[in-house]
This record gives C-alpha cells, structure tokens and sequence, in this order.
C-alpha cells in the first residue's frame, strides 16, 4: 500500500527525513548528552552528573530509541526502493539494518539500568552507594561495546547499500562511494573497539568522520532532492523483465 500510494520520489524523501533525524539525534546523543554527563574513569561523578541532569538524559535516550524507529522505516523505504537495482541484495540490506535495531534496543536497556539503579528505591538498600555507582558506569560501558557490535551490522550495511547506489542511476555514485567509505569504517573501528582497544583511541573520532559527512550527505540529498524517478522507473522495468 505505501509502495503503491506514494511516488518514488516522495518515499526517497521520507527516508531522507527519517535518516537525517538519525544522525541529527545520535550527534546529540553521544556529543551534547554521554559526552559531558559521562566520565569513563569516575563512576562517582557520572552518577552525580546523571542525577544531576536527569531530564537531559532521558532526553538523550527518548532520542535513542525514536533512533530505533526511525532505521526500521529507513530499512523498509530502502528495501522498497532499491529492489529495482537487486532484489536479493536489497534484502540483504534491509536484514542488516533490523540486524542493527535489533542490538540497539539492548543497548538502549543499558542506558536505562543507571537511573534504575540510581533511583534510591527501598529494594536497592542491599547494595552500597559505590556499588550502584560502579554498575551504573559499567552498564554505560557495556553499551560502547553493544554499540560497535551494533555498528558491525550497520558497517555491513553500509557496503550493500553503497554498492545499491553506486549500481543504481538514480541517485548520485559519488554518494554510494561515500557510504561504502563510511562502511569501511564503522568495521575497522568497532572490529578495533574489541580487538584492540588501546589502538582504538588513536583513530576514533577521526575515523567517524567519513561516516558523519556520507550519511549526512545521503540523508541531505534524499530530504532535499529524493532520486530521479524516470531512471528508478527504468531500472524496475528492466528488473520486472528479466
């Protein structure tokens, strides 16, 4: 129905909107909310910067997870769209993206458990001050690691969808380069996030950078442009005929 009812351009432009809020809200999430309320050596002081801005970081989480919602419209837009190049490894791309929602929202639960475990409730009288403090800081800790076993997923994705692109002629080759670029490196830093994680800090955030500007590239592109429709046309009549 939605395939059906919407233009191909319009459904590129609901992506692009959809996918511009991922990366608008996952900046805002790592920079302006974990950046400075989170600091990975003192679980004293993150518990009191938490408690402290409490409403900034539920905000943060909120984002998160309409995050969630947001790659699985991308992930079926996607699908929908990109068919018309290949079937087989438009599926595969959308497979990976709901790989991707699917570890997020694991780690979405890890950002929730330090204001559970911070609340004060009666029943958290059994563990100490300093315990709760630790575990709240190893739960934020545990989704760094959930988020690069997230980010294999979507690096993988990445590549499919680059190479969609890069086949396609409705929407622009330079953007698929980028996007498989960016895919490259999502794997190496998450792959060096848990393999080798004293030569992870000599690359990150460097190494995000591609990653910034090839999604925001894409998601800008789609919001403002969409895709060509003519030639999205003739690549699905040339798929319906063979």
């Amino acid at each position: 129905m939605f395939s059906t009812r919407w233009s191909p351009k319009m459904q590129a432009r609901l992506a692009g909107i959809f996918y511009l809020y991922i990366v608008v809200a996952g900046v805002f999430a790592e920079a302006f909310v974990r950046g400075p309320l989170v600091n990975y050596s003192d679980a004293s002081a993150t518990a009191a910067n938490i408690l402290g801005s409490e409403s900034l970081y539920r905000i943060g989480l909120t984002a998160e997870i309409l995050m969630m919602s947001a790659d699985i419209a991308v992930a079926a837009i996607f699908y929908i769209l990109f068919k018309s190049v290949d079937r087989t490894w438009s599926l595969i791309g959308m497979l990976l993206r709901l790989a991707t929602v699917a570890v997020a929202g694991v780690k979405a639960i890890l950002l929730l458990t330090p204001l559970v475990l911070l609340s004060s409730a009666p029943y958290l009288a059994a563990f100490d001050i300093e315990q709760l403090q630790a575990l709240s800081l190893a739960s934020i800790k545990l989704h760094g690691r959930a988020y690069d076993v997230a980010l294999i997923a979507f690096g993988l994705d990445c590549l499919v969808i680059g190479g969609l692109i890069i086949r396609s002629t409705f929407l622009p080759r330079l953007i698929g380069i980028g996007i498989v670029i960016a895919g490259i490196c999502y794997l190496v830093n998450s792959l060096t996030n848990l393999l080798a994680l004293p030569f992870a800090g000599s690359l990150f955030p460097f190494i995000m950078l591609p990653c910034l500007v090839s999604e925001l590239a894409l998601a800008v592109w789609l919001t403002c442009v969409g895709l060509n429709a003519e030639k999205w046309g003739d690549g699905l009549s040339v798929t319906r005929g063979a």
